[in-house]
């Protein structure tokens, strides 16, 4: 289980470092609540996101949640979600990726590549077998997320915004399947 783990700042990679500068991921715990309410607040300039994350938490499905701290501040937040996924009539461990947070001051350093590929990381190792985000088409695929994985799922949503990754090689295969959201979306019917 994941409980510290040390990142050198990105922006400090062309230069040497101060220990000080060292980004800390570390499973959210309660105390950090506030603070990932503002930080996801400021990330996307308004509060929707944020009480997403807070319904998430108090219907319980979450199933991974990691902060990025520097000097005592969270800094960034990644929540992984319990999501009804099936294939082919066969139900997945799947997640759902949604919010990634980051503070406006440290966005494009790194920071939500680093939540990302760790949150992916834990996933796995805890055996989900895939994960479904909506977002970005230009910048998901870089963690291996695919519209063309996501095609045969039906969804509330379509087109290149929303992909999937295999976490167990396979297991997005087949002819059809779906995707039901939990009612803390707020999407009409789960689809």
């Amino acid at each position: 289980m994941l409980s510290l783990l040390m990142f050198a700042r990105t922006s400090c990679l062309s230069q040497p470092c101060a220990m000080e500068e060292l980004m800390q991921l570390a499973i959210e715990q309660p105390r950090h609540h506030a603070e990932v309410f503002e930080v996801t607040r400021a990330a996307f300039g308004g509060d929707d996101e944020a009480h997403l994350v807070e319904r998430l938490r108090a219907d319980g499905l979450v199933r991974l949640s990691l902060v990025a701290v520097e000097d005592d501040e969270v800094v960034g937040h990644v929540l992984f979600t319990d999501l009804a996924v099936t294939v082919d009539g066969r139900a997945l461990r799947a997640l759902c990726l949604a919010p990634v947070s980051v503070r406006p001051d440290y966005q494009n350093s790194g920071v939500g590549s680093m939540l990302i590929r760790e949150g992916l990381r834990q996933s796995a190792l805890a055996g989900f077998e895939a994960v479904v985000v909506l977002g970005h088409p230009a910048y998901y695929p870089r963690f291996g997320f695919s519209a063309k994985l996501a095609e045969k799922l039906v969804a509330p949503f379509s087109g290149d915004a929303f992909m999937a990754i295999e976490l167990v090689d396979g297991a997005l295969q087949g002819e059809a399947g779906t995707v039901v959201y939990p009612e803390a979306f707020g999407i009409v019917e789960g689809h």
